[in-house]
């Protein structure tokens, strides 16, 4: 019984330095506290829909624009995570393997026969759009997103590349769509994001939302009659091409001037 005790009792002293050792330890230090992007892929590709997507960082920019329609109005901060999207529109030529891999039935402006493999897929409604993209392990874009990823790292400019516009800088005002990277990139190193085909993204369209919208992340009112559109397309003027210029067609119709780009979220794992 007195060799018990003692075990006990030595037991019981060490457990004490342990927990004394424990409690006078310094805090452990943090790790090192880099941006969430900078351990990214500055792009990607997926592989049952191999088009190159491009990193776009976390961060604010302002949304909007004071000078065009009350849809447009007030400009207002947002903050979105990093997300990757694609560097050009959805091609006939992605679009074929979806509707070869899948037997997902074909729009009804489907012609392969005619349509050339690099340009932008039209003719596809929100819900098509959605398919391909769930597809292909992806989302269409929320608003905010597709705004962002065209201003290109600009702030408070018209179009893509600036102020100024001419056809030497998009297909506009002009009688067909021309394949996907006909002109210059911007300056996140994407194509078309005005002119050419205007592009879904996942929102409800509300011409009120931007009075009410949520500083993070927001992605559109929770429901809706029509889905927003945005880019402008290739027989629009240049007004239309405008970055911040605000569409919105029903999402099962399709039509001759409207395609698709997808996004993959990026999961932070640093708070901000």
């Amino acid at each position: 019984m007195k060799t018990f005790h003692r075990k006990l009792t030595i037991f019981i002293a060490v457990l004490i330095v342990i927990v004394c050792a424990c409690s006078t330890r310094g805090p452990v230090p943090k790790a090192e506290e880099k941006s969430v992007d900078q351990r990214l892929p500055a792009s990607l590709s997926v592989d049952k829909d191999p088009g190159t997507m491009v990193l776009i960082p976390a961060g604010h920019f302002m949304m909007g624009s004071d000078e065009g329609q009350e849809d447009e109005r007030p400009v207002h901060s947002v903050y979105l995570d990093a997300y990757y999207i694609d560097e050009a529109e959805v091609t006939c030529s992605r679009y074929r393997h979806f509707l070869t891999e899948t037997g997902y039935p074909p729009h009804p402006l489907w012609n392969p026969e005619h349509d050339r493999p690099e340009d932008p897929v039209v003719g596809v409604s929100w819900n098509d759009a959605a398919a391909f993209a769930r597809w292909a392990g992806k989302r269409l874009p929320t608003e905010a997103e597709w705004e962002k990823a065209a201003r290109g790292g600009l702030a408070g400019k018209k179009y893509p590349w600036g102020d100024e516009i001419d056809t030497a800088k998009a297909n506009y005002d002009s009688f067909g769509i021309m394949p996907v990277k006909s002109f210059e990139p911007n300056g996140f190193g994407l194509y078309d994001l005005a002119g050419n085909v205007a592009e879904w993204c996942e929102d409800w369209y509300s011409d009120i939302y931007y009075s009410m919208s949520p500083g993070d992340n927001p992605r559109g009112p929770q429901l809706g009659e029509k889905k927003v559109v945005r880019g402008g397309a290739w027989y629009n003027n240049q007004e239309a091409l405008l970055i911040a210029n605000r569409y919105k067609n029903a999402p099962d119709l399709g039509n001759f001037n409207t395609g698709f780009r997808c996004v993959q979220s990026v999961h932070p794992t640093l708070a901000r």
